[in-house]
């Protein structure tokens, strides 16, 4: 038997910007539950939840934790997060599988960017939410704008449950207008003494319960009813409404907090006990076939993978949320992804980095199983003779890549591995072997997402690394029509080869008039694997050459549009008419009119004004009003075209046009310009002429390249 039920455990996740204050929260949880016999401090590099060496030498959280405490009959798993932008697919993960979310906001900066990164997601998950005011206990904290910058980015549904009697060194009373009590902690923090709220604060206490009575009952006829008859809802009823109102996202409640000082945490855990729902109390999962999967524990067995670790000398780590029945040691189940049978030899419950082995989790809980031979993040199992699977986690498109290899030849194969294993371990980070640019590509979220990945290959892989500036996928393409002859003839004793092929090349466009002055006698179009299209005439009167040699001639084209003339980029969006040419009786054959076809098109293309074009990105910045200038400057010093900005909260949006050659470090370069305080996302727009200047530099240096390459 577990030792809870579903009923009785509660999944939350700490969300948040980058410091403040999740990962000491989770400590401040973990001692008053009794788990710990004293909290770990983040300078003192020994909290449960940042074990990892990398954290602890950079003093912020980079991966979820999952950590547990058992609270007055209640068990409540804690999902401790990242806060940089950088790391939001360990955010997405943990959101994945909470039923609760804990928003803290920094009393002393108020709604973030981080914070409103991951709010966005928040809405689209549906997550029921707290917010918590930390750090009220420093000098420059202000609850009041904090709580106003709430009600800006997250709307009128944030509604105060607690606020501070003082702020600053002398915090140490909140009142509390749920339970109209005054909570007065002392210095060291921890159990508070219940106190009756003093008369000078009755005035604003009574409003902001009577606010938060009128926002519980507006979203419950019952209890509108019953605020109707007596003015005011007995505490039982406001939690029964709290609780029905946060699963509909219709209210979000704000609580105070000093999590550096321990100062409202068991408060707050108290909340999640009696108000927070347990994952038989959200609404069923749907699976991707559109049946509802009801949380409880009779079911089904069925569970959902959402993360995986890799462990020195241990191996996969697979962490997972029981959705359905109950997983049980030496269970056999089936992965819905590939139909291959999984055996759950071992489960575990988790303490930071420790393993705590049990032999059965009911639904709704989360926990860890160890050497699932094939299966993945985003991979359902469940019993035999069912077919469920539930929807996967999708994760952000990177805004940043690298290319790399290793320092010492010899260790490709090591590094392909251990690529293998990294993307394993995170779905944000995409490897990709371009066989276009001859480089093998990291695709990230920024340069700390890299950083991460770095150290992951050459402290657990011990593969050294370097990374490279990616080339730049460009185009070729044509202004102007242009015609070409060639004649390959090659004798060497015996049968020769002898090929003579004309063409007309045109820059190609939808609905362009037929080929003028020829005779069309076929057309064929193709759309190129790497963009645009190539349009391919057979205008050949009078038997010049034969129908059988056309595929040969166009195998040419193709060849070398995969290597265009002026770069060695791939062509795009061009019409060939092949119109005319001769064929020797004996000496012609597929290779002699492959090569003619060759050699006429490039000296076409040569002569049809060839125009380099790069990729442009549009890249959407969000970024403090006062900082918009700086950020725009750097955005226009990187040929970049600034299109529009739009106001999100206190935020700016600013809307750009830039080319992918200006982007490889602008990632670092927004952080530094703005602190941190400032994301950005990409994605792939258009193809663009390049300058002349630009044009002539590329060109010079493939030449430079190419000669080099040949001696």
């Amino acid at each position: 038997m577990p030792e809870f039920d579903t009923s009785h455990v509660k999944n939350i996740v700490l969300l948040g910007h980058a410091g403040c204050g999740k990962t000491t929260l989770a400590e401040c949880m973990l001692f008053e539950a009794g788990l710990t016999n004293r909290r770990g401090s983040i300078n003192q590099q020994n909290t449960t939840g940042d074990y990892h060496p990398l954290e602890q030498e950079r003093g912020n959280s980079i991966f979820s934790k999952l950590m547990h405490a058992k609270w007055r009959g209640y068990k409540i798993n804690i999902l401790d997060t990242p806060g940089y932008n950088d790391f939001v697919g360990e955010v997405l993960s943990a959101l994945r599988v909470a039923d609760t979310g804990v928003m803290l906001l920094n009393a002393t900066t108020g709604v973030e960017v981080g914070t409103d990164v991951i709010w966005e997601y928040t809405e689209k998950f549906r997550t029921p939410m707290i917010l918590a005011v930390n750090k009220l206990d420093d000098d420059t904290a202000d609850f009041d704008r904090t709580v106003q910058q709430a009600k800006d980015h997250f709307g009128s549904k944030v509604t105060v449950v607690q606020y501070p009697r003082q702020q600053g060194a002398g915090f140490h009373e909140i009142v509390d207008v749920l339970r109209m009590v005054l909570y007065k902690f002392k210095d060291t923090g921890g159990k508070p003494e219940k106190l009756p709220i003093p008369a000078e604060e009755r005035e604003k206490a009574d409003r902001l319960h009577q606010e938060l009575v009128e926002a519980i009952a507006s979203n419950d006829e019952s209890l509108m009813e019953i605020y109707f008859d007596k003015g005011e809802l007995e505490e039982d009823d406001m939690k029964k409404g709290l609780k029905s109102a946060m699963i509909h996202h219709d209210i979000f409640p704000l609580f105070c907090l000093s999590a550096e000082r321990n100062m409202g945490s068991g408060r707050l855990m108290g909340f999640i006990d009696n108000v927070c729902p347990s994952a038989n109390e959200m609404p069923p999962q749907e699976t991707l076939a559109g049946e509802e999967l009801a949380c409880a524990p009779e079911g089904p067995p069925c569970m959902f993978v959402y993360k995986t670790v890799s462990e020195p000398h241990v191996g996969d780590l697979s962490f997972f949320k029981v959705y359905s029945g109950s997983i049980r040691t030496g269970m056999d189940l089936v992965n819905e992804s590939n139909g291959s049978a999984e055996k759950i030899s071992q489960l575990f419950l988790m303490e930071g980095n420790k393993r705590l082995p049990v032999n059965e989790l009911v639904a709704g809980d989360i926990g860890a199983t160890l050497k699932l031979r094939n299966t993945h993040v985003n991979n359902t199992l469940h019993a035999k003779g069912r077919n469920y699977e539930l929807p996967p986690i999708v994760f952000p498109s990177p805004n940043m890549t690298v290319s790399i290899e290793p320092v010492n030849k010899g260790e490709e194969e090591k590094l392909a591995q251990a690529l293998h294993q990294l993307r394993e371990e995170d779905p944000t980070l995409i490897v990709e072997v371009s066989s276009e640019l001859k480089q093998t590509l990291i695709h990230c979220q920024g340069d700390m997402h890299l950083a991460v990945a770095r150290w992951k290959i050459e402290n657990q892989q011990k593969v050294a690394v370097k990374f490279g500036r990616p080339r730049i996928p460009y185009r070729e393409t044509i202004r102007k029509m242009a015609e070409s002859s060639y004649r390959h003839k090659k004798q060497s004793g015996g049968a020769g080869q002898f090929g003579e092929v004309s063409i007309r090349i045109e820059p190609f466009y939808e609905g362009m008039p037929e080929p003028a002055g020829l005779t069309v006698r076929g057309r064929e179009s193709y759309d190129l694997d790497w963009g645009g299209k190539l349009v391919f005439y057979n205008c050949i009167v009078g038997g010049a050459i034969d129908n059988r040699f056309l595929p040969s001639i166009l195998k040419g084209l193709m060849e070398k549009m995969q290597e265009g003339p002026l770069t060695g980029s791939y062509v795009r969006d061009v019409r060939v008419c092949v119109y005319d040419g001769k064929m020797h009786p004996v000496d012609s054959n597929d290779i002699s009119f492959k090569i003619a076809g060759i050699m006429a098109f490039k000296q076409a293309f040569q002569q049809a004004d060839p125009q380099v074009l790069e990729p442009i990105y549009q890249v959407e910045v969000t970024s403090p009003e006062d900082l918009t200038g700086a950020v725009m400057g750097d955005l226009q010093s990187r040929r970049g075209l600034v299109e529009g900005m739009d106001t999100e909260g206190h935020f700016q949006k600013i809307i750009a046009k830039v080319p992918l050659a200006e982007l490889h470090d602008f990632s670092s370069s927004l952080r530094s310009i703005t602190q941190g305080r400032a994301k950005f996302s990409m994605h792939f727009d258009n193809y663009s002429p390049v300058s002349f200047d630009i044009q002539r530099k590329l060109v010079d240096e493939y030449n430079k390249n190419y000669a080099e390459a040949l001696a």
